[in-house]
């Protein structure tokens, strides 16, 4: 069965049991400062499982693009992916634990014809201190599941200490089978929901559970212990909890989210012990294949799957109908850590032509494009984009990597690194162990300390000008730096959350904005955002202006470039007030203090600026 019958067989089940299906969300979060990236497919669904009303009803299933960045380091292990699909199906409120787990097991041993007996199961034992008990109800279920499918199923405690012996489903606590977004209940904020879940792994094959070096031989052999063995292909949490200041208590409807991974579950469905090697990636490595001169994937697995997983995740990143391209800040930080690392493995597979990161990414749009339509639309901004991330690294890539030689490297050089040849420390910390160069005693201290030392000396020799962009500080200059606020919040509300300025350029006469976004405004479109522009003016609103951390600036909503370190003020000027406010972003440069006194906002031209981004000059027209 390939993932795409998968993909839609999961779809069509849960459409038959009432579900809704709803798009796919974007890979870049809408007002949620606690995540660079969607990284689950209940991200987007907060609000309605915390009581309101979806416009689709209780009962909603999707596919969800999901991207998490802290597997950057894990791929090449057969099983982890930084970009990935995530079947979900969710219950706001209506069905719980015992139709949530029947038709999951029925869609896992019935529709895609997994054998049940290589199924198992975890629940979460209980935290006495929060006043969760151990989820007894989850265990008859999947009991009576089981029988069904005539197994058995006996259930386990202290299966990390004891090993599996003859269980089916395994009782584990707050790490494993507790989920939030924060992770375990130690660790949430106050307002964070989560709960109990229960987990379904695949047994892979007891061949696969030790190798004679393997750090696991000598410890018990359990579902969840790593070892290879068992995958995890579901999730289905319980949201039933809040965290509250006085503890946790249950929420006023009682949710189901699940969550499985397209790779994994096409992945046991095909037969294979790695994601790999399903459809989802052939085509890639086939690529990977030819570029590197007929090199064999499984002898050199760790690079075809570094290189063809990271250049993945680049082009959906970028594909992104919010244009989010390669950077040194926030989500375009880590695009750039993704092709850079995919290019630093091509030359270990001696791929050295340059542009060839374009080819891979043509493989990818060409998989994908059916289904998520937005790399089709933004192929020219992905392409254009790694192939200048590839060139400027290829340049500056075997200077770097001679500088790395000493038997020990110190903090110091590797912020050089980064400064001189745009080299990421993670990756000059990867090539140092590769090379068995050890870290100085205070390398991360060290590094810190010439960050902070660059830090100033930027800001001493930036002193006296503003952000921005700005010729002057004069009148008209600050009048047209404050409509650029005004145009950036209208640009939104007109085209969508995912514009962000890319540039400004603001003099006495006129403003020089640049924003992403993949088309051409209609006329109709100009004329809405002056409209809009020009209503909050004649509003005669007040500009306000708070210092605040970056944290709390990000935590209220506000825009702007994130380049701030955390802990650090930023300056956050307001238009308007409670119900009025009308914008509310981050700046450095001046600003008036009521825009009244504006002049009437127009449009003089907009044009393409670059691939994925639009400019608009205007002007203040006096009456």
């Amino acid at each position: 069965m390939t993932s795409k019958q998968i993909r839609q067989k999961y779809l069509n089940f849960f459409k038959k049991q009432g579900h809704v299906i709803i798009p796919s969300a974007s890979l870049i979060p809408e007002n949620d400062p606690s995540s660079l990236f969607t990284s689950s497919g209940m991200q987007p669904l907060v609000p309605y499982l915390t009581g309101e009303t979806h416009p689709e009803g209780a009962r909603l299933t999707n596919s969800q693009k999901s991207f998490r960045s802290g597997d950057i380091e894990e791929v090449g292990d057969n099983r982890h992916n930084t970009f990935f699909e995530m079947l979900g199906n969710w219950s706001l409120g209506d069905y719980f634990k015992k139709e949530q787990l029947r038709w999951l097991f029925e869609f896992l041993i019935k529709e895609i014809k997994l054998d049940p007996k290589r199924i198992y199961a975890t629940v979460y034992s209980g935290n006495k201190e929060i006043g969760v008990e151990q989820d007894n109800e989850s265990v008859e279920i999947w009991q009576e599941l089981f029988k069904e499918a005539g197994i058995e199923a006996m259930d386990y405690d202290n299966v990390e200490k004891a090993g599996m012996r003859d269980g089916r489903i395994f009782y584990y606590g707050d790490e494993r089978n507790w989920w939030s977004r924060s992770g375990e209940p130690a660790n949430m904020p106050i307002g964070e929901i989560g709960g109990p879940d229960s987990e379904v792994f695949y047994d892979l094959g007891a061949d696969l559970k030790r190798h004679e070096n393997s750090k696991w031989k000598n410890e018990p052999c359990h579902v969840n212990c790593d070892c290879g063995r068992f995958i995890e292909i579901g999730n289905s949490v319980f949201i039933q909890y809040i965290k509250t200041k006085s503890g946790f208590e249950q929420l006023k409807q009682k949710n189901v989210d699940f969550g499985g991974g397209l790779e994994r579950i096409t992945m046991v469905s095909q037969k294979k012990d790695n994601v790999f090697e399903t459809d989802l990636f052939e085509n890639i490595l086939e690529k990977i294949k030819e570029l590197s001169g007929n090199k064999n994937y499984r002898d050199h697995t760790r690079a075809f799957e570094v290189i063809a997983d990271h250049l993945k995740g680049a082009c959906f990143l970028m594909g992104d109908d919010k244009g989010i391209a390669p950077s040194n800040v926030d989500q375009g930080y880590i695009i750039r850590r993704l092709i850079r690392r995919a290019v630093r493995f091509g030359r270990k597979l001696g791929i050295n032509n340059i542009g060839w990161t374009k080819e891979v990414a043509e493989i990818v749009i060409s998989d994908y494009e059916y289904i998520y339509g937005e790399l089709k639309r933004n192929k020219e901004f992905i392409l254009s984009e790694m192939e200048k991330e590839e060139k400027k690294f290829q340049k500056t890539l075997e200077k770097g990597e001679k500088m790395i030689k000493d038997e020990i490297i110190d903090g110091e050089s590797a912020f050089n690194l980064f400064q001189t040849y745009g080299y990421p420390i993670e990756m000059t910390i990867e090539i140092a162990q590769e090379r068995n160069i050890k870290l100085s005693d205070d390398f991360y201290k060290e590094y810190n300390e010439a960050l902070k030392k660059h830090q100033e000396l930027s800001r001493t020799a930036s002193a006296g000008k503003f952000k921005g962009g700005l010729a002057d500080s004069g009148e008209e200059t600050t009048k047209l730096h404050t409509a650029a606020h005004l145009l950036l919040e209208s640009l939104r509300r007109v085209l969508g959350g995912h514009v962000c300025q890319r540039g400004s350029n603001i003099t006495a006469e006129r403003l020089r904005f640049d924003f992403n976004h993949g088309e051409k405004l209609s006329d109709q479109e100009k004329h809405k955002v002056e409209d809009m522009v020009n209503e909050q003016i004649n509003k005669k609103l007040d500009v306000t202006v708070r210092e605040m951390s970056l944290e709390e600036a990000k935590k209220q909503g506000a825009t702007g470039v994130f380049e701030s370190k955390y802990g650090e003020k930023v300056k956050v000027y307001t238009i308007g007030k409670g119900e009025d406010a009308f914008s509310m972003e981050i700046c450095g440069g001046p600003h008036v203090k009521n825009i009244g006194n504006l002049g009437k906002f127009k449009i003089k031209k907009e044009k393409s600026s670059s691939a994925g981004v639009r400019r608009i000059k205007a002007v203040l027209e006096f009456c």
